[in-house]
């Protein structure tokens, strides 16, 4: 008895998960298939409103956060985090070159690759010298988007690896592209498109753009497709572009207003400040319930913000930038000293020498000093204020980084 009692109690903990989790991913795959040849749709049985309510706290009403400062969209301002791009990378050959290919003395890969490329078309090649100066190694990028299928097209970048000088009027011979699993995913080939040049004399050359690169639009055929099976989950992952806890929070109860008058459920609940979890209602398939909210206006928030960059003098300040009450001085202190020696001749008939008298002349000015009282109660008193002193785009980089140590920026000042 106590056997059989231990036994019954081992398989009731054994099917514990599974009765958690519901139907596996096939068995989901096969009633899905199955409702679709009978012309119904398929409920996940696994969904349970206690198992959505352990997995993540939904927030019982909406937030009394203020209003923020754009309307947006939400596929404006996050993406799912299924549905993320795949980076492929190979290396080929671009010929048909106007002289303009590597040397290969100083590439000598790429007389390598020649010799690669023509033994596997079956020509022999061991034993000559190649002197070929209209063929260029390159490096071959393009991303990959999310669900594509094999026999879609894609762009593809190209990117020269040796000396050459341009690829204008090049051919990307075929290319394998593989992804980061070593996988070969994608195959390009094609025109390159160059948009720079190179124009050279014998005393002066012109280059306009960057002609050692380009790309081939729709280059690149997808052999592969990336495996997802978007329409068998769940659970959504929204992730913001840009991290903020308001924004996270106003998705989630715009999501929440929705599905409770659409499905009567609160589905959706913040995580952080760049993620948002949605549990997908009963009755709907992923791809529609996903159109469905993608589309809901929401106002979005920003910190406040400064970004300085020095080398361009580029200075983009936000719409809640504050400033508190200072007093600038902002000016060019100059100083010129001169020396003007004066040469002092002794008396006729007297026994006096010639003598060097010095003579220092200090001449101190300070143009366009200007004394100014800053008080940012928004971007427009801010910027009127320190365009009131006259001063260049360094000099307002200058005083921003004097207010910021003075601790009256009320703002993140990043510099780049």
């Amino acid at each position: 008895m106590k056997r059989s009692l231990s036994i019954a109690l081992a398989a009731l903990l054994c099917a514990q998960p599974a009765l958690a989790d519901g139907l596996s991913a096939k068995a989901k795959r096969e009633l899905a298939a199955k409702a679709a040849r009978e012309g119904g749709q398929f409920d996940d049985p696994s969904y349970d409103g206690n198992t959505a309510s352990r997995m993540f706290q939904v927030s019982s009403g909406p937030s009394s956060l203020p209003p923020g400062q754009v309307a947006s969209r939400i596929k404006d301002v996050a993406r799912l985090q299924s549905a993320r791009d795949n980076q492929l990378v190979g290396y080929g050959l671009v010929i048909g070159l106007q002289g303009t290919g590597d040397s290969l003395r100083n590439s000598p890969f790429t007389e390598q690759s020649i010799r690669a490329m023509l033994e596997n078309l079956g020509i022999a090649s061991q034993g000559t010298n190649a002197r070929a100066k209209n063929v260029a190694a390159v490096i071959v990028t393009a991303n990959m988007p999310p669900f594509v299928q094999s026999g879609a097209r894609i762009d593809i970048s190209v990117s020269s690896m040796g000396d050459a000088t341009s690829l204008q009027g090049g051919t990307l011979i075929m290319t394998p592209l593989k992804a980061a699993d070593g996988e070969i995913y994608a195959v390009g080939q094609g025109s390159v498109v160059v948009s720079g040049f190179t124009a050279q004399g014998q005393a002066q050359q012109v280059t306009q753009g960057v002609p050692t690169a380009g790309r081939v639009p729709n280059g690149a055929i997808v052999e592969r497709a990336v495996q997802a099976e978007f329409g068998d989950q769940s659970m959504l992952t929204l992730q913001l572009y840009n991290a903020d806890f308001s924004t996270a929070v106003r998705i989630a109860d715009a999501v929440n207003d929705y599905t409770r008058q659409r499905f009567g459920v609160r589905v959706a609940a913040e995580r952080d400040s760049r993620t948002v979890s949605i549990k997908k209602p009963k009755g709907i398939a992923a791809a529609r319930f996903y159109a469905e909210i993608e589309n809901l206006v929401i106002e979005t928030d920003t910190p406040a913000r400064v970004v300085i960059d020095e080398r361009t003098g580029t200075i983009v300040i936000g719409n809640k930038v504050k400033i508190s009450r200072v007093a600038i001085s902002h000016g060019t202190l100059t100083v010129r000293i001169t020396e003007a020696p004066t040469i002092v001749q002794p008396e006729p008939f007297s026994r006096g020498v010639t003598a060097v008298e010095p003579n220092t002349a200090i001449d101190i000015s300070q143009p366009n000093a200007r004394v100014a009282v800053l008080d940012g109660p928004d971007l427009q008193t801010l910027v009127s204020g320190l365009n009131r002193l006259g001063v260049k785009p360094d000099g307002i980089i200058a005083i921003l980084q004097g207010i910021k140590s003075a601790g009256a920026l009320q703002a993140d000042l990043v510099l780049q």
